[in-house]
């Protein structure tokens, strides 16, 4: 009784000793930058910002490898606030607003047949393309708001999406979810937007949808910036040459082109 007693404290002692060792051969010095980066950050653990978790991007921008103002949900405050712990200049920018490309809500873009199999754009999609007769729109089954973790989606009356645009944090993942990509990260300064996404043909266009992208090329013409091309049968706006002006909205016939306030 007594040598086992021995033999385990022996075995105890050295493990002991080799978990002493192998502390100090293994050991990584952590930057204590990063506790003060981590106690900065939200908690969210969404993810917005390309890493695993809050924890992940701390340690990327220790790194170097991640920048101050990579966190979509703190925004410009908590960039100030890394830049100061890190010794660099904030870059300062504007916020970026989710917006749904799309104006096929039930009335515009009807449906061509009655789904009922499981309630979720992605499975939708997968059967005969999903159910509205436009078969690039919006099925208002709600993936987006699914993975919006902020409360700043819900499908509306009208079977769209609606974006909150105070509760918005562009963490993206509403992009993310979307399988027909009609969801897209704007600057919440750029008012003019085409609500379309369609790459058919005007004409078949009009049949599945009264608001529709018809590739008319109006909107292209009479842009004084030149912010407006076609691609695919579908006019598209490129943000950093759009000044607002709004002369797009007035123009397109099929009102798919719509100027907030």
């Amino acid at each position: 009784m007594l040598e086992a007693v021995l033999a385990l404290s022996g075995l105890g002692l050295l493990f002991a000793v080799l978990l002493a060792i192998g502390s100090k051969a293994f050991h990584v010095e952590i930057d204590p930058r990063e506790e003060e980066v981590l106690w900065a950050l939200p908690g969210a653990n969404c993810g917005g910002c390309g890493y695993p978790g809050c924890a992940g991007f701390a340690a990327a921008v220790i790194s170097g490898e991640a920048a101050v103002d990579g966190c979509p949900v703190g925004g410009a405050a908590l960039a100030k606030v890394l830049g100061e712990i890190m010794g660099q200049e904030a870059p300062t920018g504007n916020k970026k607003i989710a917006k749904v490309m799309c104006r096929g809500d039930r009335e515009i873009a009807p449906e061509r047949f009655k789904y009922d199999g499981i309630m979720t754009c992605q499975a939708a999609t997968s059967v005969a393309s999903g159910f509205k007769g436009c078969t690039f729109g919006c099925l208002g089954l709600g993936d987006c708001v699914e993975a919006c973790a902020f409360d700043a989606l819900k499908i509306g009356e009208n079977g769209l999406p609606i974006v909150d645009a105070e509760k918005c944090v562009s963490c993206g993942k509403c992009v993310l979810a979307c399988p027909r990509n009609l969801m897209q990260m704007v600057d919440e300064t750029k008012k003019v937007h085409i609500l379309c996404s369609s790459h058919a043909k005007g004409a078949d266009t009009r049949k599945v949808c009264k608001e529709g992208c018809i590739a008319c090329q109006l909107c292209v013409k009479n842009c004084p910036v030149g912010a407006i091309s076609m691609d695919n049968n579908v006019a598209v706006i490129d943000y950093e040459k759009c000044i607002n002006c709004g002369l797009c909205v007035a123009k397109c016939p099929m009102h798919t082109i719509e100027q907030e306030e």
